[in-house]
């Protein structure tokens, strides 16, 4: 195929050459009614381009088959046999990945390491969770993706699972052994599903870690707007082999999506593919050697410890993603949470994501030499006022097997219970009935279904009087939990 083409795009400028008025939402009418402040900050051309696919881009019959033709560029392009867009980000489309594999009352390997988007899958569609522990990191407070030897012991006592889900790369850029997972999967005749969300660069440059389309992953979820260059809640399936049904994901997709899909987000999905086609190695080059120069200037810098290789020497992830800049902070005194709150307050810079330990910072094509010395200066200031720091009571950071809590009751029977709320230091022994995710990165330290144990409740409390952000507890000063009601 052409790989030079974008139909979206190139149907959003016809109708525009066209002028086409129309009589249909959206009731802005490709910004005619926008209020003029509201244009003054976003822009005229969000709205010039929010138009339908459907009696839009494309007549009522859709056969001019835009779509379908910009997601077979899409496959090509990624190695993929097919793909499907989604406009509602890869929290709805891992959702639907899992529906696609296992139904209600059906088990599903799952990395315990997963994102809550996961968990939430889990309550909505009542799949019976066999938990995949991921590798630890004692020294780091980092959970790393599971080996395949895990997925084989998971799959050897649960015989009758669906399928696996693994993440990978994770939000601190840790990468599985996708193929020695696929094969272990496929050994049990079984497919892999893969939520890449933060691998969508992963296709367009042999220096990165493997991506799971080109190492036998039966299917894969990506975020675009994560590492690409499409905005946000661009999303993409890809598919290949026979394990998961084409009929059974759209139709799952149909399910939870939306019918009013983002003609804004398909336009960027088209076009970010297209420049990754086209340029997508020499772009990908230059960004792996500016997060070459970055990670080596801030190994420089007192007090600051960025991640590297040595957590693959050291056998605890299979790869690295090194466009993802993770930096320990602890030897400054202080928390990842309380840097990254220091950089945006005094420097205006935003990292990507921030824990008790450590900051993040996502290096993509898009960056240049100025985004450079913007984080390098910040950090190098951060060092030099960290003493300036107002100290906050430490958080008491579990041992990892306390993390590995007893599954008492299927998540969805826990969520949907008769609950009562019960003091936090009570909890202990009890059933959550809610999702507590420290934010980001937003994986659940409880999930509904499991055993709260008081070092847990420890850990959390302690996070929040640190000022960790729990924003999808019931309470999140977490003096109280949400546990399944007693007889």
């Amino acid at each position: 195929m052409d790989q030079s083409h974008a139909p979206i795009l190139e149907a959003l400028q016809e109708f525009r050459r066209r002028g086409d008025v129309v009589y249909g939402p959206p009731g802005h009418k490709q910004g005619r009614g926008v209020d003029p402040r509201v244009a003054e900050i976003v822009g005229l051309d969000v709205f010039r381009a929010d138009v339908l696919l459907l009696n839009g881009l494309d007549d009522r019959r859709e056969s001019h088959q835009i779509l379908d033709r910009a997601q077979e560029l899409m496959a090509e392009a990624v190695g993929a046999e097919r793909a499907f867009f989604s406009t509602c980000g890869s929290s709805l489309s891992v959702k639907t990945a899992m529906l696609a594999v296992a139904g209600p009352g059906e088990k599903l390997l799952l990395s315990r390491n997963a994102h809550k988007s996961v968990v939430s899958g889990v309550v909505i569609n009542g799949v019976d969770p066999v938990w995949v522990h991921p590798k630890f990191d004692a020294e780091r407070h980092l959970a790393h993706p599971p080996e395949p030897d895990d997925v084989r012991r998971s799959l050897e006592a649960h015989p009758d699972a669906k399928g696996m889900l693994l993440i990978t790369p994770t939000e601190w850029g840790s990468c599985a052994d996708i193929q020695g997972v696929a094969r272990v999967c496929h050994e049990f005749d079984v497919p892999l599903i893969v939520d890449e969300a933060w691998g969508a660069h992963l296709p367009f440059h042999p220096d990165l870690p493997p991506w799971g389309m080109h190492h036998e992953a039966d299917l894969v979820v990506t975020s675009v707007h994560k590492m690409g260059g499409a905005v946000e809640q661009s999303s993409v399936f890809h598919l290949q082999y026979d394990r998961v049904s084409p009929e059974a994901l759209a139709q799952r997709e149909d399910l939870l999506g939306t019918t009013s899909a983002s003609t804004l987000v398909y336009a960027t999905l088209d076009g970010w593919r297209r420049q990754m086609a086209e340029h997508g190695h020499d772009l990908l080059e230059a960004a792996l050697h500016r997060a070459r120069r970055i990670r080596d200037e801030i190994g420089r810098m007192p007090g600051l410890r960025p991640m590297g290789r040595e957590v693959v020497e050291g056998g605890l992830a299979a790869y690295l993603d090194p466009l993802k800049i993770v930096i320990d902070v602890r030897e400054l005194g202080i928390s990842g949470m309380q840097a990254a709150e220091w950089l945006r307050t005094h420097r205006h810079v935003d990292v990507g994501g921030s824990d008790t330990c450590r900051i993040s910072a996502s290096i993509t094509h898009s960056d240049d030499d100025r985004t450079e010395e913007c984080l390098l200066s910040a950090l190098r200031a951060l060092v030099e006022h960290a003493d300036t720091i107002e100290t906050q009571p430490p958080v008491r950071l579990p041992a990892p097997p306390t993390l590995e809590l007893e599954q008492a009751m299927l998540p969805r029977e826990a969520f949907f219970a008769p609950v009562e709320h019960v003091p936090a230091e009570q909890a202990a022994g009890r059933i959550a009935a809610e999702l507590v995710s420290p934010y980001p990165p937003g994986v659940p330290v409880l999930a509904p279904g499991e055993v709260v144990t008081r070092e847990v409740v420890d850990y959390l409390r302690s996070g929040v009087e640190h000022g960790v952000l729990i924003p999808d507890a019931a309470d999140p000063s977490l003096r109280t939990l949400r546990v399944v009601a007693r007889d």
